[in-house]
């Protein structure tokens, strides 16, 4: 073959395009701010813009980052917009960027610890300064029975822990000779629906899935998880898991880990909590709060990408007994023997997650540690939390709205004093307007508007313009008098 017509990017071509995207990234965060939050794209948009049919011969990366513009960018909603308050927040940051550029330059499949040492041990380690930065139980650290590692999300560390839970709670005999139907598990009614597709897929099945109550802000009741429990064993049922949530999406309500944790110590239930959201606040010494009672956990997960300044996808699942996990998960067949594998001297991450390969997600994580040190993630983390009250206060003021549960950290959740159809309509205007763009959730049986603000550029001048326009759209309404 010719070499000098290959096909591929020269080093030249590649560092020219590159300044240019890079470029591109930077002028697009500098003006995300001006474009419309919620995209106004309208099915079918997009496709109806591209080719039919793929190029036959090869085009220019100055064509494709013509068309991110003209094609691509008018379908984007604005997830690092200033002014996006829906769901909870999707950090991106500058050292976050660069170090999953450096990630996905490296190319590494770090599915064993031979395939790039530098990307198990590097994993191992932030994971363990994590521990310390959320005061964590130490049982978490890989220097003990337990471990960490980066899961792309949530949903995934709790399939796992739920696994493991499985094998455990049927002595291993459910991946040898498949299930026998009688496993329940537990959440609270408002648990992430996570929960309820893990147990789809490990057979267990929605059925075997209870759902407990919860109090007047949200959180389950411990009394009503003990009466089901109990009546699960004296029908024979083996209760094997329990999720327990800090920090709920619809209100961030927190479940008492404390109380739950002493039943499924009595029971011998595994427990696991999801702090997606709001595991990072306990960066700061005045939010560890939320986790009192977590020593009493099997497992644990938290999101640096929703409020670590990380960008997505970054999820850190913990494990008190990492052999539960692994074991539960393992499969060696010869073409992934090494000789430190059977050493048992090193960590082959492969077995603590469902897929083989993974990236090198943690130089992102370990880019922005470094970047802001823990001063730095905690002054984030305060100045968002110190909105979200201040937001709560001018609520408050007016009779017209009432709050619909307790501010705990970042999210408000309010509507106004009316029909749920003049809360939808509410924010319907407000995401048509693109200023900004929130979401709703049902709370007491009455549609609510949820205001997350944890957006990386969020202040509080974003904040209370939003509010502002907020009033402005709800006079509207009024004039209009729809009730």
């Amino acid at each position: 073959m010719d070499n000098k017509h290959s096909i591929h990017m020269t080093i030249d071509e590649f560092k020219k395009n590159g300044y240019k995207v890079i470029d591109w990234i930077a002028e697009y965060y500098q003006n995300v701010d001006s474009l419309p939050v919620l995209s106004q794209a309208r099915p079918g948009d997009i496709r109806g813009q591209l080719p039919d049919h793929p190029p036959e011969d090869g085009e220019t990366f100055e064509a494709v980052l013509a068309d991110m513009n003209e094609k691509i960018l008018p379908g984007v909603t604005h997830w690092q917009s200033p002014n996006f308050f829906a769901f909870f927040p999707c950090n991106s940051t500058g050292p976050a960027i660069l170090g999953d550029m450096l990630s996905t330059g490296l190319g590494v499949q770090g599915m064993l610890w031979a395939t790039s040492p530098a990307c198990t041990e590097l994993e191992t380690h932030v994971l363990d300064w994590l521990v310390d930065m959320l005061h964590l139980p130490e049982k978490f650290k890989s220097t003990s029975t337990g471990g960490g590692v980066i899961h792309d999300t949530a949903s995934s560390a709790i399939l796992c822990a739920l696994l493991a839970a499985r094998e455990k709670a049927s002595n291993g005999k459910i991946n040898e000779t498949g299930f026998d139907g009688k496993l329940r598990v537990y959440t609270s009614n408002q648990a992430h629906s996570s929960i309820e597709k893990a147990v789809k897929i490990t057979g267990i099945g929605k059925h075997n899935l209870r759902s407990i109550t919860v109090d007047d802000e949200f959180a389950m009741r411990p009394s009503e998880l003990r009466r089901a429990v109990e009546q699960d064993i004296r029908d024979g049922l083996t209760p094997a898991f329990v999720c327990a949530t800090v920090g709920t999406t619809s209100s961030t309500a927190l479940d008492p880990l404390t109380e739950i944790g002493n039943i499924c110590s009595e029971f011998g239930i595994w427990l696991h909590v999801d702090a997606a959201m709001a595991g990072s606040a306990a960066t700061c010494p005045e939010y560890r709060f939320i986790h009192e009672g977590l020593e009493l956990a099997q497992s644990y997960c938290f999101n640096p990408h929703k409020f670590m300044l990380t960008n997505f996808d970054c999820s850190c699942f913990y494990v008190s007994n990492r052999d539960a996990l692994i074991d539960s998960l393992s499969i060696t067949p010869e073409y992934l023997k090494t000789k430190e594998s059977k050493s048992n001297s090193v960590f082959d991450y492969r077995d603590w997650q469902i897929p083989l390969g993974r990236r090198f997600r943690s130089l992102k994580l370990w880019s922005v540690i470094r970047h802001y040190g823990i001063k730095g993630i905690q002054a984030h983390i305060r100045q968002h939390i110190g909105s979200a009250k201040a937001l709560t206060e001018e609520i408050n003021k007016d009779d017209r709205f009432e709050l619909m549960a307790p501010t705990v950290l970042n999210l408000v959740c309010f509507r106004y004093k009316g029909s749920d159809e003049f809360n939808e309509a509410l924010v319907q205007r407000l995401n048509d307007s693109g200023k900004l763009y929130l979401i709703h959730t049902k709370l007491n049986n009455k549609y609510t508007i949820r205001f997350s603000i944890g957006q990386t550029k969020t202040t509080w001048d974003h904040v209370i313009k939003a509010w502002k326009l907020i009033l402005q759209e709800t006079k509207t309404l009024e004039k209009n008098r729809i009730s």
